[in-house]
C-alpha cells in the first residue's frame, strides 16, 4: 500500500462531497413524504449536478471514490486511493 501526501485541497474537496451527499439524503428523505414538492425536486436534481462535477473532479485528481460506478486509468487505481483510515 502506497503513502500518501493528502493536501489541503483533498480535505477541501471531500469535505465538500461529503456536505453535497448529506444535503441529497435529507432531501431524499423529505421527498419521500413530499413528492409533489416541485421546488425540493428541482433543488435535489441541481445538487445530484453537483455531486457528479465534484465526484468527477475528485477523481481526476485523486482516483475514484467507489470500487464500482467509476471509471479507472490505467493502471488499475482502486488499490492506490487512499483508504477511509488513512484519511
Amino acid at each position: 500500500m502506497s503513502s500518501f501526501a493528502l493536501d489541503e485541497q483533498f480535505y477541501a474537496r471531500l469535505l465538500e462531497l461529503q456536505q453535497v451527499d448529506f444535503a441529497l439524503v435529507e432531501l431524499t428523505l423529505y421527498l419521500d413524504t413530499h413528492p409533489q414538492d416541485m421546488a425540493a425536486l428541482q433543488q435535489y436534481n441541481y445538487l445530484v449536478q453537483q455531486r457528479q462535477h465534484i465526484a468527477a473532479q475528485y477523481e481526476q485528481l485523486y482516483g475514484p471514490l467507489l470500487q464500482f460506478q467509476s471509471f479507472s486509468r490505467y493502471p488499475w487505481q482502486w488499490a492506490e486511493s487512499p483508504w477511509p483510515w488513512q484519511v
